[in-house]
């Protein structure tokens, strides 16, 4: 017969054994939590990369609210293994979602890549494309030149002996702001009927001083100069690139509303339309204020849709 000595001594060894088998299984179960938390927070570090504004649809929140209380018994009939197939199954669609997405965007860029180097390839209709305004301004001109060539190719017919002395009487103001004086010289001879020479001089000051703070104001009395004398196809290109230079400039307005004129002289009722209804839009406050008068007289010359 077995003492209760030796029972106790045999229920220790039992219990003993019993402990030492499950402790390599819970240190197993150990490290696959760990692992399987390090790969979770590795995703959810991705998604954050690739979902920087942190949206919802792709990943869940860090902070969730808590469970409401009574759910112990659906909680402890749980086993680990089927929590880690839970685990497991939402890691798996979250990384079919990710490579998605990821899919998703190399398309897009590539597609990117692909218009670029499509522009790239025909630099003219990119260049066209980007220097346009949005009106088509740019086309109104018909090809004429904004450097004051065109202005040169015709030489004027030589000018009389009284021509010559009646010029001869408009002094150059002498200051010491030479750029100044070369447009108030050529303000002189507009201002006193002689077109062709006015013409000249104010082509000198625009090629000679073109940053000048006087420049978008000789440019404008050049296109004037040209419209008086009865050259609107001469003027448009001096009052386009005056607009186009600086549209804040003191007479961008102005080259605007006389290029719309320049379009009318020339029968161009379609694009004197389009600089008049460019003008309406950048220029609300003049159309209705200091350049009223010279708007509605331009728009009353033509029928717009």
């Amino acid at each position: 017969m077995i003492s209760r000595s030796s029972r106790a001594v045999f229920a220790g060894l039992a219990l003993f054994a019993v402990a030492g088998t499950s402790m390599p299984a819970l240190a197993q179960s150990s490290g696959e939590e760990a692992r399987l938390r390090k790969l979770e927070s590795e995703v959810r570090a991705l998604q954050r990369k690739v979902f920087p504004g942190g949206d919802g649809r792709y990943f869940e929140p860090e902070i969730t609210r808590a469970p409401a209380a009574g759910g112990t018994g659906n909680t402890a009939s749980t086993t680990a293994v089927t929590d880690i197939l839970v685990r497991l199954d939402a890691l798996e669609a979250q990384i079919a979602s990710l490579t998605s997405q990821t899919e998703e965007n190399t398309n897009a860029i590539l597609q990117l890549t692909n218009r670029i180097v499509s522009l790239e390839t025909t630099p003219t209709a990119a260049t066209a494309a980007a220097s346009a305004p949005s009106s088509n301004l740019s086309a109104m001109t018909g090809g004429a030149s904004d450097d004051g060539d065109d202005d040169k190719a015709q030489p004027a017919a030589a000018p009389s002996a009284s021509r010559l002395a009646a010029v001869q009487e408009i002094a150059k103001p002498q200051t010491d702001d030479a750029a100044d004086d070369e447009y108030s010289y050529g303000y002189r001879l507009w201002n006193a009927g002689f077109y062709p020479e006015a013409q000249q001089q104010l082509t000198k000051f625009a090629n000679e001083y073109p940053n000048h703070w006087r420049s978008t104001y000789g440019r404008n009395l050049l296109g004037r100069a040209y419209l008086d004398d009865g050259k609107p196809s001469e003027a448009a290109p001096w009052f386009l690139r005056n607009y186009q230079a600086n549209k804040q400039d003191a007479r961008a307005p102005d080259s605007l509303l006389y290029l719309a004129e320049s379009m009318i002289a020339l029968k161009d009722t379609n694009r004197a339309c389009i600089a008049l209804a460019e003008f309406g839009d950048t220029y609300p406050a003049l159309a209705s204020g200091r350049l009223s008068n010279q708007y509605q007289a331009n728009r009353s010359k033509v029928t717009c849709n």
